[in-house]
C-alpha cells in the first residue's frame, strides 16, 4: 500500500497503453483536456467540466492529456494542427481533417480589445468575420488591462447575440478571456481605483450577466498562427 492508501498493481505485459492509461488516471493522476469544438471551447481540469461542453454536443473534439502544458500547447495548435503532428493518435472514429478544420468559420462575430502600455487606455470592439464590418465598439477606458479588454468583448458579443437571437459562434484569440467566461469571473489582479471605476462598474454588470444567462453560441479559439490576426485586431501591434 502507497502512503496515500492507494495498492498499486503489476500490470501483465499484454496490457495495453490505454489501459495503463487509465489505471494511472483512477490512482489519481491530475488530467486536463482539450475541447476544441463544444459549447466553450479551451483547457479544462476535471472531466466534469469538459463533459459540460461536450456531453450531446454534435461534433465535439476534445481530448485529455497529462500535463497543463501539453493540454495548452494542443489548443494553441488547433485540432487540425495537434493530430497532423501526431497521427498516431488519431482513432477511426474521428471526423476526417477537411478545409472546414483548417480555416475559420466566417458567418461569426469576432471580437478583440487594445491596451496602450504607456497610457493604460483600454478600448474593444466587435466585427463581423466575413467581411471586417464593425458591430460594436467600446471605450476608451482608463486604468484598465488588455485582458479586460477582452474578457468585457466576449461578454459583450455573448450577450447581443443572444438578444438578437442570433446562432453564430463567436472567435476571441485570448485564452484568458475565454477561461474567465467560462469560470463567469474575471481574475485579474488589477485593484479598483477612482479612475477605472468605470471599468468595474462593466465588469460587476458582465459577470451578473454570465451568472444570469445562458448561451447556445459557441465561443471559438481564433488560430492566430495559421489565420493571421483576428478580424477585430485594431492593428496596432
Amino acid at each position: 500500500m502507497s502512503s496515500l492508501g492507494i495498492k498499486f498493481l503489476n500490470l501483465p505485459p499484454e496490457k495495453t497503453e490505454r489501459e495503463n492509461n487509465n489505471f494511472r488516471f483512477m490512482a489519481g493522476q491530475k488530467k486536463y483536456y482539450v475541447v476544441w469544438e463544444g459549447r466553450i471551447c479551451g483547457v479544462f481540469d476535471s472531466w466534469a467540466a469538459c463533459k459540460e461542453q461536450i456531453d450531446q454536443y454534435q461534433g465535439a473534439k476534445y481530448k485529455g492529456f497529462e500535463s497543463k502544458m501539453e493540454a495548452d500547447k494542443a489548443f494553441l495548435d488547433g485540432y487540425a494542427q495537434f493530430y497532423k503532428n501526431n497521427p498516431v493518435l488519431r482513432r477511426t472514429a474521428t471526423p476526417a481533417l477537411g478545409k472546414a478544420a483548417d480555416s475559420p468559420i466566417l458567418n461569426s462575430l469576432a471580437v478583440d480589445a487594445a491596451w496602450n502600455t504607456v497610457s493604460k487606455v483600454m478600448e474593444y470592439q466587435g466585427v463581423y468575420t466575413a467581411t471586417k464590418e464593425l458591430i460594436f465598439k467600446k471605450g476608451p477606458y482608463a486604468g484598465a488591462s488588455n485582458n479586460l479588454g477582452e474578457f468585457l468583448s466576449l461578454v459583450h458579443g455573448l450577450a447581443l447575440l443572444k438578444k438578437q437571437n442570433s446562432p453564430i459562434p463567436i472567435y476571441s484569440d485570448s485564452i484568458t478571456a475565454i477561461a474567465w467566461v467560462r469560470d463567469k469571473k474575471h481574475k485579474s489582479v488589477i485593484l479598483p481605483t477612482k479612475e477605472n471605476e468605470e471599468i468595474f462598474e462593466l465588469l460587476q454588470r458582465a459577470e451578473l450577466w454570465l451568472a444570469n444567462n445562458t448561451f447556445t453560441s459557441r465561443i471559438l479559439k481564433w488560430n492566430t498562427k495559421a489565420w493571421g490576426e483576428i478580424p477585430a485586431d485594431f492593428g496596432r501591434k
